[in-house]
This record gives structure tokens, C-alpha cells and sequence, in this order.
């Protein structure tokens, strides 16, 4: 017989459609969901309850706001990618009873778990642990959430012989939570699938090396990546995309385009080629020519800077480990990672009044990071890079609106690269910080406010902030649906202080300006990187090295050739032209090759006319036209920049 409810005993529930429906103490997500929606329980993979997420099993004792996430939200995914690592990791240790498991999340296309195998295992393993991990999918086995107290979970990790976990654990002094499923038990905080039999569709990608918690000094793992979706179609078009993005790996097509490269003598440090400085170049161009109409100073500060300066910025407590360093006249002295320093000095060689503020200074500052060895990638993480950056100095209530400022230049510039798909994260303050909790409360709601004022949809990152201060971040999206950290803006209130910047106010007082952060593209490299991949290498007209190839048929036509070039020249086109001894269909197919955006083929009918006959990449051949026709209609597509 079915309980009464009773004031004792019943909890309230409110759905995100503002249902707020009554339950008995003591039920469960999952039994809730097969009464009000059995087609959604079947997508359901965890719920958010009072804000904190939660596995569809465990008992809900008090009232609250109840949120069902699915495998159609990111943060439901993440849960299925999570559920899809422990599938992985048990099939392992089904395989392989010495191996030692490190830890295994989700990220953000799919999932990886660190594994000591003792021995290397190869590509040709993978095969073997994916049919392991089908065979315990089939079996559904429940996964069953414990809290063991820290003493207890040492020991049975001990007698599991997990020596990370135990190492992990004894750093820890709280409770901790485990997970079981079948004979197979990991540590983990979760939240879970109900089961495995719900992952039905997986595949494992890649090995690589990962040091054990990312520290070089300790013991290199293999990372075993993967990726997993609800249905096979989801799981064959990721497929699809990988090989879509391998064609387009900005590394492979650099060195087909004669870009840029790496040599050994120099890792982490790009070679720039001369193709590949023209990108750069006009990058940096159009970003100098969009500050200085927003009224930026344009400045550059050394490289090398005195230690005592990275003592006083918090650097050399908070940032040391990826920081180079070197000694003149016998006193030590870094090579900066960061632009901020300089800024700071530069703005306090004289004194401001408050009329002059906003003061903005732009820089496109080198600067050098100690990465590790194993993270380099291409341009995507370098040791060498030129950063987009800024430093606003305002007086405090100038901070939200010149935030909203900065927002609308960051959408305009990545707009004209054709980016325009981004997500925005606020970030906050994180465990290792400066500055007063008062500070960060109103830096934090001064970005959150201007974020509020353009009505801009954003995810909160607890605890993710800048060490100096909280931060937004942008990230664009590709044409792969990919997602890349590109734009911050960080509100400063601790660096004013510690460089002891002041300002003229009107009552004639010393104040103190707040300082804005802030990078769009941030690094130069990444982000040339970044189009590559997007544009598979076809950049736009006014981006590409080579805009204009001319083709004669014949040697008698060089002379037409060479006069159509000169004359493109004078226009300030990149023009190349084709004057080897081959075959038209030949020079055509390299320029195909090449990513040329035009290509125009002069012979007798040209000459005679004074004509073009003009191919567009990707096009094919656009017809003849006359040469003045011609440019004019490539100096419209070259001044509207995205195309």
C-alpha cells in the first residue's frame, strides 16, 4: 500500500518549467522521471539539484529546484563521457590486472583515462580493450556510488594495488566517494550513468605520454583517448570530423604552403617562412588599424626585465615554474611571459589626471613560456609567441562600460576573420590569489554587469580566474564545431595597487585607477594556427599570400604576363607569376594546389584584347574580363576583408 504524504514526510520539487511537484522523502531522480516522463528517462543521465550535480539514484531528502540534464546539453555529455572512461578503465584492468590507473575525466570531444601498463601497449591494443568494454556494456552492470572515509579508501585502494590512487588519497583529509560496477572500483566524485549498458557506441582514438599528475618529475603514463555518443550516428559523424580535421591539421598544411616549420635545435620556436610572415603581417595590420581608431596607444616594452619587478607583480610567487630566466651584470633578471609588467611601468612615468582617463595602451608584446616538452603542438602551444595585448586604465565607474567596449571589439574582429560562433565564460576567483575578497567581489560583478548589459549568454567557471583577477574568456567556434580559447578580459584591481599607480581626481586627491586586461586574438601563432585549420588553408583574398597567379600559354605571351603583373603591383596585389616551360592544365593543377585565390591564363585572344581569362579558386574559370574590370573587382572583395 502506497504511503500517505504527510507534512513530515513529503519534499517539494521544482521543475525548470516552474512545475513544483510533491514527493515523498527519500525518492530518487530516476524514479521521479519514469512517472512524469518515461521518453525522457531514457535520455536523462544525471540531475542538478539545488545547483549541484547528482547521480539519478540518490536519495532526495529536502525541497529544492530540480534540473534534468540530458545527453542534448553539454554538461549531460560530459557525465555519459565520464561514465564512458570507468568503461575503459575496467576493461583494462580486465586485460591487464597489473596496469595502474591514474585518473580518467571527460574533455571537451570525448574522454581520456592515464594508465600505467608497465609495459608500452600500441595502437593495435586499442582494438582488444574496445571489445572488453563491449562485453561489459552488454552485462548493464549498475554503477553504485559509496563514501568511504579517507582511511578506508587508502586501504582498499592498497589492496588493489593502486599505489596513484593511494598517493592521491593521502594528500586528502575529508570523506571520499567510489564508485563500483560489477568487480571493478574506482575512485572518482562523479556524477554517473545509471549503467554501462547505456554505452552502446565508443570508439578509442589515440595513445599518447602523460606525466602523472603533470608534473615531468613524476612517472610517464599513456593516455588512452576516446570518445562515446548515445547514437551511432552521433559517434560516425565525430568520426567523420576527425578525418575532415586531419586534412585540414594546420602542421600538414604549413609545411604543403611553405608556411612556417620547426627544427629541433629550436623546440617550441616557429620559423616563420616569407608566405607565412605575409598571414602574420596582415594580421597584425588590420589589428593596429582597429586600435588605433578605438584611440590606442600603441606601444612595446623589453623583453627582459628585472626580477625584482616579477617579485612585485606576484608573478615570481604565483607563475615561476613557466617563466626563463638569466643574469646581467650579475643580478637576475626574466625573460617576460606576460606584457603587464611593462604596461604598469610605462603608465606610471608620469602623472594622470582623472580627465584623461580611459587611457588605453596596446601592445604586441613576444613573450616566452617554459611549456613542457610533451604539450608543444604546432602553433597551438609554442614556447615563442606575440600576444594582442592591452591595459585599460580607468577610474571605477568607467570599468563596465569600457568592458562593454572591449566585448564589442572582440565580436567586430572576430566577425571579420569569420568567426562567428563563440562561447563566453566568466571565471572566478581562484584558490591562488592576490587582492582583497572586497575587490574581487566587485571586479567579478563589473564584468558580469556588462556581460548582462549586451544580454550575452555565459557559463560560470568557479574558481578559474587569473591569479590578479576574474576574467572573460572567449572562446570561438571552427567550422568543425570546434571550440578554441582565443579572448580574455580581466578586471585588476591588486596591480594598481602593488605598483602603487595614482591619479589626479577632481577634488585634487591621489587615487588609484583600476586596470583592464584584456587580448582578443591572444596569441599571434595559435591563432594563425587557428584560421588555417578553419579555412582549411583557402584564407580569404586579403589574408592569402599569393592573391593573383598569371598563367601565359606560351613564351610569347611573357612579355603580356610581365605587364599585367607590374601593373597588379602598383595595386598592391601579391602576384605571381608562372613563366616556367610546362603545360597550362599543369600550372593550373599547382595553383589549385597552392590555395591561390586567382588565377588568370593570357594567350593570343587576351593579348589581342586586352583581357584576362579569369579562374576563382574553388570556382573554376569566371570568363574573360579587362584588366581594369578585373581589379576592380578584387580591390571590392580585398576591402571588405572577410569574404
Amino acid at each position: 500500500m502506497e504511503e500517505v504524504l504527510t507534512a513530515e514526510n513529503e519534499i517539494d520539487l521544482r521543475l525548470t518549467d516552474g512545475r513544483v511537484l510533491k514527493f515523498k522523502k527519500g525518492v530518487k531522480s530516476v524514479d521521479i522521471l519514469n512517472k512524469i516522463d518515461r521518453d525522457l528517462s531514457d535520455k536523462a543521465v544525471a540531475v542538478k539539484f539545488n545547483g549541484e550535480l547528482i547521480d539519478l539514484t540518490e536519495k532526495l531528502n529536502e525541497s529544492g529546484d530540480l534540473e534534468i540534464l540530458t545527453v542534448d546539453s553539454p554538461e549531460g555529455m560530459e557525465v555519459y563521457w565520464h561514465t564512458s572512461a570507468h568503461l575503459l578503465a575496467h576493461a583494462v584492468k580486465r586485460l591487464y590486472p597489473d596496469a595502474k590507473l591514474g585518473f580518467g575525466p571527460p574533455v571537451s570531444n570525448g574522454f581520456y583515462y592515464d594508465i600505467d601498463f608497465g609495459e608500452c601497449i600500441i595502437l593495435e591494443d586499442l582494438y582488444h580493450i574496445e571489445s572488453e568494454m563491449k562485453k561489459i556494456s552488454e552485462r548493464n552492470l549498475s554503477l553504485k556510488r559509496e563514501v568511504l572515509k579517507r582511511e578506508e579508501a587508502i586501504e582498499l585502494f592498497k589492496s588493489l594495488n593502486e599505489s596513484y590512487k593511494v598517493e592521491y588519497l593521502e594528500e586528502l583529509e575529508d570523506e571520499v566517494t567510489v564508485y563500483r560496477q560489477g568487480d571493478f572500483v574506482d575512485l572518482c566524485k562523479g556524477p554517473h550513468l545509471p549503467s554501462t549498458g547505456r554505452i552502446k557506441n565508443f570508439k578509442l582514438l589515440s595513445i599518447a605520454g602523460a606525466y602523472w599528475r603533470g608534473d615531468e618529475r613524476n612517472p610517464m603514463l599513456q593516455r588512452i583517448y576516446g570518445v562515446s555518443y548515445p547514437d551511432k550516428g552521433g559517434l560516425v559523424k565525430y568520426l567523420n570530423l576527425i578525418e575532415e580535421a586531419k586534412k585540414r591539421d594546420h602542421r600538414k598544411i604549413g609545411k604543403e604552403l611553405d608556411l612556417f616549420s620547426f627544427h629541433p635545435e629550436a623546440p617550441g620556436f616557429p620559423f616563420w617562412h616569407p608566405k607565412g610572415v605575409i598571414i602574420f603581417n596582415e594580421i597584425i595590420n588590420y589589428w593596429s588599424e582597429v586600435h588605433r581608431r578605438e584611440n590606442y596607444y600603441e606601444i612595446k616594452t623589453p623583453i627582459i626585465l628585472n626580477k625584482e619587478l616579477w617579485h612585485r607583480s606576484g608573478h615570481w610567487k604565483n607563475y615561476r615554474e613557466n617563466m626563463y630566466f638569466t643574469k646581467i651584470d650579475n643580478k637576475g633578471y626574466a625573460v617576460k611571459p606576460m606584457n603587464c609588467p611593462g604596461g604598469l611601468l610605462f603608465f606610471k612615468e608620469k602623472l594622470w589626471s582623472y580627465k584623461d582617463f580611459p587611457v588605453k595602451f596596446a601592445e604586441l608584446g613576444l613573450l616566452h613560456r617554459h611549456e613542457k616538452t610533451g604539450v608543444l603542438h604546432g602553433l597551438f602551444r609554442v614556447r615563442q609567441f606575440t600576444q594582442d595585448d592591452a591595459h585599460v586604465f580607468c577610474l571605477f565607474e568607467q570599468v563596465e562600460e569600457e568592458v562593454t567596449k572591449i566585448i564589442d571589439l572582440v565580436i567586430e574582429i572576430y566577425s571579420t576573420f569569420g568567426f562567428n560562433e563563440y562561447l563566453i565564460e566568466l571565471s572566478t576567483k581562484p584558490k591562488k590569489a592576490i587582492g582583497s575578497a572586497r575587490d574581487w567581489r566587485l571586479a567579478e560583478e563589473c564584468l558580469e554587469n556588462a556581460l548582462k548589459a549586451r544580454d550575452i549568454n555565459y557559463k560560470i567557471n568557479k574558481g578559474e580566474g587569473a591569479f590578479y583577477g576574474p576574467k572573460i574568456d572567449f572562446h570561438i567556434t571552427d567550422c568543425l564545431n570546434r571550440t578554441w580559447q582565443c579572448g580574455t578580459i580581466q578586471v585588476d584591481f591588486s596591480m594598481p595597487k602593488r605598483f602603487k599607480l595614482e591619479y589626479v581626481a577632481k577634488s585634487g586627491s591621489k587615487k588609484r585607477p583600476v586596470m583592464i586586461h584584456r587580448a582578443i586574438l591572444g596569441s599571434i601563432e595559435r591563432f594563425t594556427g587557428v584560421l588555417i585549420e578553419h579555412y582549411g588553408g583557402d584564407l580569404p583574398l586579403w589574408l592569402a599570400p599569393t592573391q593573383i597567379l598569371i598563367i601565359p600559354v606560351s613564351e610569347k605571351h611573357y612579355n603580356y604576363a610581365l605587364k599585367i603583373e607590374n601593373i597588379l603591383r602598383d595595386n598592391n596585389f601579391r602576384v605571381n607569376n608562372d613563366s616556367r616551360n610546362e603545360k597550362v592544365g599543369y600550372k593550373i593543377r599547382e595553383g589549385e594546389l597552392s590555395k591561390t585565390n586567382y588565377m588568370l591564363i593570357v594567350g593570343d585572344k587576351e593579348e589581342k584584347n586586352e583581357t584576362v581569362s579569369v579562374r576563382k579558386r574553388k570556382k573554376g574559370d569566371i570568363g574573360a574580363l579587362k584588366l581594369t574590370e578585373f581589379i576592380n573587382l578584387i580591390k571590392k572583395e580585398r576591402g571588405k576583408k572577410f569574404s
